[in-house]
C-alpha cells in the first residue's frame, strides 16, 4: 500500500475513490464529542454536520443511517488528546489510536487478554520496550475487531497479530487472515495507530483536521489531504 498526497480544494466536497482509503487525524478533546467526526462526514457527503444521522450496529459499531453495501463507510477512534477517522467505499474499515506512554502493567494485561504467542513475544522483550510493543499489538487487534463490527467482548485472544511498523494478521478465529489488510498509518511520535479491513489492497491517503481541542464544542475544520 502506498501513501498519496494529492492537492484538493478544501471548500469542495471531498471525493473518495473506490481504490482508496482516507485517514484523518487531529487533536481532540472529549468535550467535542462526535462534532469533528460529523464535520468530516459532511465534508464527503455534502450538507451540514447537523444533517448527518448515525446508527449503531449489532455490537455498537457506528454507521451511516440507510447506507448501502457500496456506500461510504467509516470508523473512528480517540484517546486522551488525539483522534483518527478512516473512510472507505465498499468495505468496512476499522481504526484504533492510543497515546504512547509507559504501561507498567503491559505484560500483565497481555497475559490476561492476548494470544499466547503475543504474550511470549512481549515477555521476550526488555522491559523498556514492552509499552510500545504492547500498544502496537493492542491497536492492531482493536482495528481488526472494529472492522469486523465487533468489540473487545469478542475476545482479544481469538486473533493473533504481529507488531512493529508493518503489522500482519496471523490468525483470526473463523476467518482467513490472508483476506485481511492490516497497516500502521504514520501519525506522530506521540501516538500509535492501526488500520484494518477485509479485502484487497488500497491506496492510503493521509489527511488532517485543524481544530482546537481546548475549546469545548468548537467546530473542526477539514482541510485538503497532505
Amino acid at each position: 500500500m502506498k501513501a498519496s498526497t494529492p492537492t484538493a480544494d478544501s471548500n469542495a466536497r471531498m471525493c473518495l475513490a473506490d481504490d482508496a482509503v482516507h485517514v484523518w487525524h487531529f487533536p481532540y478533546a472529549r468535550a467535542q464529542g462526535r462534532a469533528p467526526l460529523l464535520e468530516i462526514l459532511a465534508h464527503y457527503l455534502g450538507g451540514t454536520a447537523q444533517e448527518i444521522r448515525l446508527v449503531a450496529g449489532e455490537h455498537g459499531r457506528p454507521g451511516l443511517a440507510g447506507a448501502s453495501a457500496r456506500a461510504l463507510d467509516f470508523n473512528w477512534s480517540h484517546c486522551v488528546d488525539h483522534a483518527a477517522v478512516v473512510l472507505a467505499v465498499g468495505l468496512a474499515p476499522g481504526i484504533d489510536i492510543e497515546r504512547l506512554d509507559e504501561r507498567a502493567n503491559a505484560l500483565r494485561l497481555a497475559q490476561r487478554y492476548f494470544h499466547p504467542a503475543e504474550i511470549a513475544s512481549l515477555a521476550a522483550l526488555p522491559t523498556a520496550a514492552r509499552s510500545r510493543a504492547f500498544l502496537e499489538l493492542w491497536t492492531a487487534k482493536e482495528a481488526v475487531l472494529k472492522a469486523m463490527g465487533r468489540g473487545l467482548a469478542f475476545g482479544l485472544h481469538r486473533l493473533q497479530v504481529s507488531g512493529g511498523p508493518s503489522p500482519r494478521l496471523v490468525a483470526l478465529e473463523g476467518e482467513d487472515p490472508a483476506a485481511w489488510q492490516l497497516h500502521r498509518p504514520a501519525l506522530d511520535g506521540a501516538h500509535v495507530a492501526a488500520l484494518a479491513w477485509r479485502g484487497g489492497q488500497r491506496k492510503l491517503i493521509m489527511c488532517r483536521v485543524d481544530a482546537n481541542p481546548s475549546a469545548a464544542g468548537q467546530d473542526s475544520h477539514p482541510v485538503a489531504p497532505y
